[in-house]
């Protein structure tokens, strides 16, 4: 076993898992998983920068993060930072603050690795299972973007496409500093075309429609499944290798789009930093199995978190 952390730090979270690993077995043991909302990405498609707030928040996490990993005595650590600090003019600033706090410098990856990441985190663990046709479609719905990933063991196409639930609200649902409470159908029609615009974007690269079972990862996917289950509170056990049907899809986005934020905010399943959010993250992932004809959807909590582990290890 070799103990591993990996951090991943997005638009929306940040992320850490450590964990014992096993290459030989592909056993991963969780010994800490846990997650931030920071907003990194706030403002971000509208300044170009990262706000000074969202550094210091994420900067926060990070020292407990810190503790967290020298605690459990992890060897090795690997930082990746996805869509915010790659699009921010001022990432020089996010660079230096990681490296300070917990001593490795944030990897900024490519749409392209992020996918590959996703795509082993999710799949490794459900190649011995018979019921799922492949090939696999991988789709991580993060904060400011999208990756699909298609493939059967390995990947065999992917694109990233920038919509996600924070880009999405940002740029079709806030009016004067705060969101639409709730949205109009204006509002909502021109995130359904901005959507679709990205998933036509993604089909260029990706064959959508070849693939058998699509397999959902990351809080907006996540947290449609609980509300789906009705969970009393967010169960990642009952919530992991769930399944929804594109018909409950639908139902919870149109519920989620046409609620107030005491509505969405009564959830008792939904994170309170993804109340604004998820009406948009729900929408890009109705738009997706309807685009892809999928009858439902695979929910993992493995996701590119395990990937980096995986790589790490």
């Amino acid at each position: 076993m070799t103990r591993v952390a990996a951090v991943d730090c997005g638009t929306n979270s940040i992320r850490l898992l450590v964990a014992d690993a096993d290459p030989t077995t592909g056993e991963l043991v969780d010994l800490d998983r846990r997650m931030t909302i920071v907003r990194l990405g706030q403002g971000v498609d509208r300044t170009g920068r990262l706000a000074p707030e969202a550094l210091e928040r994420t900067f926060a996490a990070c020292r407990e993060y810190a503790a967290v990993i020298k605690e459990h005595g992890a060897e090795r650590l690997r930082f990746v930072a996805t869509s915010a600090s790659r699009d921010a003019e001022n990432r020089d600033d996010f660079v230096r603050g990681v490296l300070d706090i917990l001593g490795v410098e944030p990897e900024v990856i490519s749409g392209d690795q992020e996918a590959e990441f996703s795509f082993t985190g999710a799949t490794r663990e459900l190649a011995g299972r018979d019921h799922l046709d492949r090939p696999y479609l991988v789709v991580d719905i993060g904060g400011g973007s999208t990756e699909f990933v298609v493939g059967e063991e390995h990947v065999r196409a992917a694109r990233s496409v920038d919509v996600g639930c924070v880009r999405m609200t940002e740029r079709h649902l806030v009016r004067d500093g705060a969101v639409t409470d709730p949205p109009t159908e204006e509002q909502i029609a021109a995130m359904r075309a901005d959507i679709e615009r990205a998933l036509d974007l993604a089909e260029e690269s990706v064959p959508l429609a070849e693939a058998r079972t699509l397999v959902g990862l990351a809080g907006s996917v996540t947290t449609v499944s609980a509300i789906a289950q009705e969970l009393p509170a967010y169960d990642s056990a009952r919530i992991h290798h769930s399944r929804v049907s594109r018909d409950r899809v639908r139902e919870i986005t149109e519920w989620l789009l046409h609620s107030t934020h005491a509505e969405r905010a009564a959830v008792p399943s939904l994170h309170p930093g993804r109340v604004d959010v998820i009406a948009a993250g729900a929408l890009v992932l109705l738009s997706i199995m309807e685009r892809t004809g999928a009858e439902e959807v695979v929910v993992s909590e493995h996701d590119i978190l395990d990937g980096i582990a995986w790589s790490v290890a």
